[in-house]
């Protein structure tokens, strides 16, 4: 598939995502790095977004809980490149009843190139990167061309 390139804004849009068991974890990361999500436009899962903001006083743009279609709207926000960077606390160790979600979700992010933390490790790597707060480019499908490539 032919890529293109599309600037990402010094503003960035970061969907933080946890699963039940690493909601707590999530919460801390985020007090830990407050000032600098400050900087940018949060979008959270439901009772993620909900606890984020009763917790650290963060304005989130909150959509429908995981289990009830809020990682696909995120999936949504990502394929619309509404969101750039996603947070993401699963839980490698509890099945989950919405796990094909959570796959599409991942795969989206693959797709569309955004950078993708799983862990407080790469969260924090990710939010010490002097290009968070930078405009900068990335590489896309260009889907335009995909599409009239299938209709010829």
């Amino acid at each position: 598939m032919q890529k293109r390139s599309q600037p990402l804004p010094a503003k960035k849009h970061i969907a933080l995502v946890a699963h039940d068991g690493m909601k707590p974890a999530l919460l801390e990361w985020c007090q830990a790095h407050l000032d600098s999500l400050k900087q940018h436009k949060l979008y959270a899962t439901g009772t993620t977004g909900n606890l984020i903001e009763k917790h650290t006083g963060l304005e989130v743009t909150k959509l429908f809980s995981g289990p009830m279609g809020g990682d696909q709207q995120i999936g949504a926000k990502i394929a619309e490149q509404d969101v750039h960077v996603l947070i993401f606390f699963w839980d490698p160790l509890a099945s989950q009843p919405h796990d094909p979600d959570v796959k599409a979700l991942l795969r989206l992010a693959a797709v569309w190139n955004i950078p993708v933390a799983c862990n407080e490790a790469t969260a924090d790597l990710l939010m010490a990167c002097d290009k968070m707060s930078q405009p900068i480019a990335r590489h896309l499908p260009d889907y335009e061309q995909y599409l009239a490539s299938r209709l010829d």
